[in-house]
This record gives structure tokens, C-alpha cells and sequence, in this order.
């Protein structure tokens, strides 16, 4: 296994994994392990004069080759997505 270095500064974690989102893509996962979590926000909805995440699209992804799709599906809502990536990465990486 490749050993690999965190990056510098502070970023959120959560259970122990980085947490990162930049614009529309959310990544979750150690890059030192196997695969990732990517959530891609494909479309926003209106809520109380709020735009939040509508469509999400979830993948696992190959740490070392990102074009490595391991999963795939789309969800409503971030929390139910990021709910169904969470599992689907646990299992990815107990395999």
C-alpha cells in the first residue's frame, strides 16, 4: 500500500474520514484507503428562500484511478445520499 501524507491545514472529519466539498462535489473518505465517497450535487430546490441540495449523485470511486466507478446511483436529498454513500463506502472498503 502506498503511504501518503495528509494534506496541511484544518478540514472537517467525520467518524474519523475527511470531509471536503468543493462547489457541487463533496468527497468523504481517506485517501490512503481503497476508494472515496463523491457526492455530486446535480440540482438545488427552493426551501424557505433557501437553496438546498434536491438531486444527488453518489459514487465510490477508486482512490488510485478515479475513473474506477466500484458504485453508482443518484438519491433526493444530501442526507439520504450521504447516508446510502456512508454504508456503500463501509462495505467497499471491508471487501
Amino acid at each position: 500500500m502506498e503511504n501518503r501524507q495528509k494534506a496541511s491545514g484544518k478540514y472537517l472529519e467525520y467518524k474519523g474520514k475527511p470531509l471536503v466539498r468543493e462547489e457541487n462535489i463533496i468527497c468523504y473518505g481517506d485517501m490512503s484507503e481503497k476508494c472515496v465517497l463523491v457526492l455530486e450535487i446535480m440540482s438545488y430546490k427552493k426551501f424557505n428562500n433557501t437553496e438546498i441540495p434536491d438531486k444527488i449523485l453518489i459514487q465510490i470511486i477508486d482512490t488510485k484511478d478515479p475513473n474506477k466507478i466500484y458504485k453508482q446511483a443518484s438519491k433526493d436529498g444530501l442526507y439520504e445520499a450521504f447516508r446510502m454513500g456512508e454504508i456503500w463506502l463501509e462495505q467497499a472498503l471491508m471487501a
